[in-house]
């Protein structure tokens, strides 16, 4: 009789897991069962499909679960939502959510690929009608619907995903209000870094509130009206989109008995095996490791949950893949400006004991005398002691990417700034100028570790 794998979750993780084992085993049968009625979805692009400039919700879908089964011979049950897992019995139960009905199925290994759930803040009125979420297709359609019949909208948190969904919202016409209650945006930006992000965000017709907590959310007859804040400040709005933040899916996990981690994120080893030995979890829903400290760290991003699906299928397969942590490499873009960041910022790894430093360059993106050039400004922390490249950050032009992707891989290879500006860097004056603002930073830090 073949073996069975039951894969719990049918995105980016656990897609990418079941793939890899179809390929690695042609002959497993691989279920998989997801709650929501898509899978395989790019939920980053969910702010570009609220905004318009996405208009078919099918554009942000891979594979659907008709094709994976004609294709690669995955079973894939959508509104299917699980309900418990029975590690001893190796069973789980099913509740198909279109008919009530719930099911018993077997399994030989099991992958766990719940990813993330919204962070609902302890607010007032939070649970009224009008307040929206941005984590699923569903979300998306609910709220770009809203958007469509409304005019004004609240955003509660300023982290990627609100700042994304601010500025489509405000591009499709809406008055948009943002209230963060840190004291300023993305705060592991260097602080001149989030003031031109906010400076940004200003120029393009967005409130921008820092420091600013909600006290509660106005109502009237259970719909959302408006946010009151702790100022005592009120200000009406026909949606509220709560960004506040996301936390791991992890009470399967934890109502089957394996161990949870850091924000209840399920521990796994290197391998992504749970502490049961035919269990396997992936993407949002696990604890991970930082690569530079290799203390427990949880940044929730796509690139690392499809990374460790594939490492999961793998090994549930017979591998011995091993994933070896994170940077949090990340960027975005708000209206025309790319910010992106990798490693630690100079708070953290002055947290961590390093004797750490920063600087900060501006260079534009190509030669001087190139027609449509735009400053990149880059900050390198670096360890003072050794000169090892501890975090990176840049804001400027789309070309800042590229840039970070460089200093990332620096960060993983342990290269010093000595060692980096040594690095043969491409030049072209339509493409890059003849020192690479990757080289002046490097050249800079040098200085300052010396002084």
């Amino acid at each position: 009789m073949a073996e069975k794998l039951i894969v719990i979750g049918g995105t980016a993780a656990g897609l990418s897991a079941a793939s890899r084992a179809r390929k690695e085993k042609p002959d497993m049968e691989i279920q998989v069962f997801e709650k929501s009625g898509f899978v395989s979805y790019g939920a980053c692009g969910l702010p570009y499909f609220v905004g318009g400039l996405i208009h078919d919700i099918n554009d942000l879908v891979a594979i659907n679960a008709e094709s994976l089964k004609s294709r690669r011979n995955i079973s894939a049950w959508i509104h299917h939502e699980v309900l418990l897992i029975d590690p001893e019995k190796k069973e789980v139960s099913v509740k198909n959510l279109d008919t009530d009905q719930v099911s018993i199925h077997s399994y030989d290994k099991l992958v766990i690929a719940t990813g993330a759930v919204p962070v609902v803040p302890p607010i007032p009125g939070i649970h009224s009608d009008g307040v929206y979420y941005l984590r699923n297709m569903e979300d998306g359609i609910r709220l770009k619907a809203a958007a469509r019949e409304h005019g004004r909208v609240c955003i509660i948190g300023g982290g990627a995903i609100g700042l994304e969904a601010a500025e489509e919202l405000r591009n499709a016409g809406l008055s948009v209000s943002v209230y963060e209650q840190f004291p300023r945006l993305l705060p592991f930006l260097d602080n001149a870094f989030s003031q031109a992000l906010e400076d940004t965000l200003i120029k393009h017709g967005i409130n921008v509130r820092t420091g600013t907590q909600i006290a509660e959310i106005l109502s009237e007859n259970g719909k959302a009206s408006g946010i009151r804040t702790a100022f005592g400040e009120s200000e009406p709005s026909d949606i509220i989109l709560v960004s506040a933040g996301v936390k791991p899916a992890g009470a399967l996990a934890e109502q089957a008995g394996l161990a949870l981690g850091l924000k209840g994120g399920i521990i796994v080893d290197d391998e992504m095996r749970t502490s049961h030995k035919d269990i396997w979890a992936c993407g949002d829903c696990v604890q991970m490791k930082n690569r530079i400290t290799g203390k427990p760290a949880y940044v929730p991003l796509g690139t690392t949950a499809n990374k460790q699906g594939r490492i999961a299928g793998g090994n549930v397969a017979g591998g011995h893949d091993t994933f070896k942590g994170i940077l949090g490499s990340m960027v975005t873009k708000v209206f025309e400006l790319f910010i992106a960041a990798t490693g630690l910022s100079k708070e953290q790894a002055a947290g961590e004991g390093y004797d750490a430093i920063s600087v900060s360059i501006t260079k534009a993106d190509r030669a001087s005398y190139y027609p449509g050039g735009r400053d990149n400004h880059i900050c390198l922390i670096v360890d003072k002691k050794t000169g090892r490249l501890l975090g990176a950050q840049g804001i400027g032009s789309e070309s800042i990417a590229g840039r970070i992707n460089v200093l990332a891989t620096a960060i993983t290879c342990g290269m010093t700034v000595e060692e980096i500006n040594e690095l043969d860097l491409v030049y072209a004056p339509p493409a890059a100028p003849v020192y690479d603002p990757i080289l002046i930073a490097a050249n800079q830090a040098m200085k300052k570790i010396t002084e």
